[in-house]
């Protein structure tokens, strides 16, 4: 049964909320299930490292991001993901690097992963052009013990998935005072783990990632960016986001964004103190399954310091 004949079904029976764990398994192959997306956050420009290594050290302070995003409210066995980083440069150096941890758990499957980031900056005249390199591993797990079939004794069904994978990822960066562009795939290798009666390929489908913006400084209070994130995977459709950003007296952040065929989003970013900034996102579903999603919602804490404590950290982070 396909995606779309599957949410056919539960709009035309109104069924008031529907199980991820069911409809993950109706979405696979007997023998072969394609692993999970990368994880992805409304508030990616915040924390760029996660989907460009090449970002890694770009502000030249030491920067530690959590994230934690609840999708699809109302639904059993939704998304959820969180994500812990930390990266760092020191001014004179050209190196950037950086650690991060993450998590991300649909229905029957969940995904833990470290890796860490490594860019080397060349310098000139007005701009940075950055490259970037990520290198770790994650644990992939497929709990298909726990799935109840219509037929019992299925055998894609009787044995659980669990595995190490390597995950490797490249990236590039230009960036001025105004504005950016950014191309990186965090995901290369395409690795399977095989057990008894399941196949899992993980990464079978490469994801590319475009990011650009550009900032606008309409006055000494307000400043506004523009900026774009397509993504882009073999055997589905370009997926855009189209975001719009504004600094008032770099002490609040509002905005909004525009998620292909998926959701709306709104935005809110806070100056606590000078080296504390939380961020809220809420994602309003615009796809078919809005009938049973009461939305998503994402949580953004950054901590930022100097290596260097006589020098101020710049505000906002614009990316």
């Amino acid at each position: 049964m396909s995606k779309d004949t599957f949410l056919n079904m539960l709009t035309t029976q109104r069924l008031s909320k529907f199980k991820i764990m069911l409809f993950f398994c109706l979405l696979v192959g007997a023998n072969n299930v394609i692993a999970q997306q990368e994880p992805m956050f409304s508030q990616y420009m915040f924390n760029l490292s996660h989907i460009n290594p090449a970002y890694a050290g770009n502000r030249a302070t030491n920067n530690i991001t959590a994230l934690f995003r609840k999708q699809w409210l109302g639904i059993e066995g939704a998304p959820t993901t969180g994500s812990l980083s930390w990266d760092t440069r020191k001014d004179e150096s050209n190196i950037g690097y950086g650690l991060e941890i993450y998590t991300d758990k649909l229905g029957i499957e969940s995904t833990t992963g470290v890796q860490a980031f490594y860019s080397y900056r060349i310098a000139m005249k007005s701009s940075t052009l950055a490259f970037g390199l990520s290198a770790g591993v994650l644990n992939y797990k497929a709990a298909f013990s726990q799935v109840g079939t219509i037929q019992g004794g299925d055998p894609a069904f009787q044995e659980d998935v669990n595995g190490i994978l390597p995950t490797v990822g490249l990236g590039i960066l230009y960036s001025t005072d105004h504005w950016y562009a950014g191309l990186s795939s965090p995901a290369l290798l395409e690795t399977k783990i095989n057990s008894h009666n399941t196949q899992v390929t993980k990464s079978a489908n490469n994801h590319y990632f475009l990011t650009g913006g550009y900032i606008f400084e309409l006055s000494d209070v307000l400043k506004v960016k523009p900026s774009i994130l397509l993504k882009a995977v073999k055997g589905a459709p370009l997926e855009y986001d189209f975001n719009m950003n504004a600094w008032i007296q770099n002490s609040v952040g509002l905005g909004v964004s525009y998620r292909t065929n998926d959701a709306l989003i709104g935005m809110f970013e806070i100056q606590v103190s000078p080296i504390l900034r939380i961020g809220y996102a809420y994602d309003y579903t615009i796809s078919r399954l809005k009938t049973f999603s009461k939305g998503t919602h994402e949580l953004l804490l950054r901590y930022e310091f100097n290596n260097d404590r006589n020098k101020r950290v710049l505000s906002p982070r614009y990316y």
